[in-house]
């Protein structure tokens, strides 16, 4: 997969964002956009712009969807950048991501697929699996693995100002990714995914977007329901994962 296109100006950044917000207003059949009040923010803020876009300034973004969907979700977004302020990862890193939950139960037990953009360009696959957990305060960054793929390709570049897609389908436990529409990650989740359940969610770390997110109106998950403990932290600041 060849890299996009590096932009080298102001003017350049304005059409990506017009063209960006411009798709986004297109869904695709079997389509929903989840806007912010289909969103249970559990740690940092997420606004809301026309359409149900969103926007994400600071460095630390987790949340989850409120409504029960497959397990198929979209971001479209346009990278604006570092975020207001830096947060480390727990292990000391500072990292610029944005990603999606799938079978999100709760800040001990998910599944992600993030959009590494520095300091390395990468998609990167993980379980967080922690039985018997559920708060942050009890798992903390523990319990994460990382899934080998069996098929994946480069992402493409992001800078500033650049539009990009980023999309996840879980089947069972067959999981496919796409970047820019193209796929970029495709293999089988271990068995312990089928020991947890939950809805679609996102997160992000120390970047800023302006995004539409979306996710498949299609069967619902019949566990993508978010739990009533989870619930109670929406608007809270201090339940990540």
């Amino acid at each position: 997969m060849g890299t996009l296109e590096r932009g080298t100006g102001s003017v350049r950044a304005a059409i990506c964002l017009v063209a960006s917000l411009a798709a986004a207003s297109t869904l695709t059949a079997g389509e929903t956009t989840i806007d912010r009040q289909s969103l249970c923010v559990t740690k940092g803020e997420i606004g809301s712009r026309q359409g149900g876009r969103l926007a994400i300034e600071g460095p630390e973004v987790r949340a989850v969807a409120l409504v029960a969907t497959a397990q198929a979700a979209e971001m479209r977004f346009v990278y604006r950048g570092a975020s207001a302020g830096t947060k480390p990862l727990g292990s000391g890193e500072v990292r610029r991501q944005l990603g999606l939950k799938l079978r999100a139960q709760n800040s001990c037990n998910v599944v992600y697929v993030m959009w590494r953009i520095e300091p390395e360009a990468k998609l990167v696959v993980s379980i967080k699996r922690n039985p018997g957990q559920e708060l942050h305060a009890q798992c903390g960054t523990h319990g994460y693995t990382n899934v080998k793929p069996g098929r994946h390709r480069a992402v493409p570049h992001v800078e500033p100002g650049s539009a990009h897609r980023l999309r996840a389908e879980l089947r069972g436990r067959e999981l496919r990714v796409f970047a820019d529409g193209e796929p970029v990650w495709e293999g089988t989740l271990g068995p312990e995914i089928e020991e947890f359940d939950g809805p679609v969610g996102l997160r992000t770390d120390n970047v800023r977007l302006e995004l539409q997110y979306l996710a498949d109106e299609g069967r619902p998950d019949p566990g993508a329901t978010l739990s009533a403990g989870m619930r109670k932290k929406c608007g809270g600041q201090g339940e990540g994962d």
